[in-house]
């Protein structure tokens, strides 16, 4: 009984301390080590290639007033507009302000019609429109030279097992760590080691996995997030409850010996109860009171 109870009792504890959420376990930016991978300097980060479904903010600059309201009727307030963009909250308005790259990859753009834009960046975006607009009205009298903004609005990545949730993406540059800011980090319980990211390019889909804890993510493939990521985060197996600090740990094993003393005691005092009333070996009275 003895040996059982504390065999019992060591691998309680055991369980206990293996639940604890270590610093090890959550904390980012760590040196690698045999636990914790390195990664090959790979960083890259290439300008967003337009997709169907994209939608596209234009504004057209130029000295020229009539020029300029031309063309910016539909986005009139380019000051709010942008703000917005800032912001990533343009969902349900932008609409009214945006071009969409059709299924055939063009968008329509007022007295240029189709222009084919799918596979190309903004910055070329740009540089095409400023190129056709000034093909187009230079021989306008009183024409100017004409400049236009084009952003890429309604981008966005995703996540998956922690703080679950759609999210916008409101740079150029968005790392990995700004978009797990974004959803509230990851809590104690999800796990670091094995973040999963699912990316569709050029119509392949693949899926990476990294340790966020590293510190050579910074230099790795995986430090810029793109738009249209998926980022699942899964939770550390077995901790669906867990205990993050050695005061917790303490009390809940103090805890259990003490009601498992008294669970042991109650059933130790049963056991001398029978013991001393009925006897180890004596003899014992049947239903007529006589003995066998």
């Amino acid at each position: 009984m003895f040996k059982l109870r504390n065999i019992l009792f060591l691998a309680f504890v055991s369980f206990l301390l293996g639940s604890c959420v270590t610093a090890r376990k959550v904390n980012y930016m760590q040196e690698p080590d045999k636990y914790i991978p390195s990664y090959a300097d790979t960083l890259s980060f290439e300008d967003y290639i337009l997709r169907i479904g994209d939608r596209l903010y234009v504004y057209v600059y130029s000295l020229n007033e009539d020029i300029q309201k031309m063309y910016n009727a539909g986005a009139a307030n380019s000051s709010y507009m942008r703000q917005q963009m800032g912001s990533g909250n343009v969902y349900g308005s932008y609409d009214l302000y945006t071009y969409l790259v059709d299924q055939d990859g063009n968008i329509d753009f007022p007295t240029l019609g189709k222009i084919y834009v799918q596979g190309m960046t903004s910055r070329e975006v740009k540089h095409k429109l400023e190129e056709e607009l000034s093909t187009l009205l230079q021989d306008l009298p009183g024409y100017s030279t004409v400049s236009v903004e084009v952003n890429i609005v309604n981008r966005s990545f995703s996540v998956i097992g922690a703080q679950s949730g759609r999210y916008p993406i409101n740079k150029e540059k968005m790392t990995i760590f700004e978009a797990l800011a974004m959803a509230g980090d990851l809590g104690e319980f999800n796990s670091r080691k094995e973040i999963k990211l699912v990316r569709e390019k050029n119509g392949v889909t693949t899926i990476k996995t990294f340790d966020a804890r590293s510190k050579d993510i910074i230099n790795s493939e995986y430090y810029y997030i793109e738009p249209n990521d998926i980022i699942y985060v899964r939770q550390i197996p077995g901790y669906s409850f867990g205990i993050n600090h050695v005061t917790t740990v303490i009390g809940v094993t103090a805890a259990t010996i003490s009601f498992g003393v008294f669970i042991y005691t109650i059933v130790q005092t049963g056991i001398n109860h029978v013991k001393k009333h009925y006897g180890t070996g004596g003899n014992s009275t049947n239903e007529e009171g006589g003995t066998k």
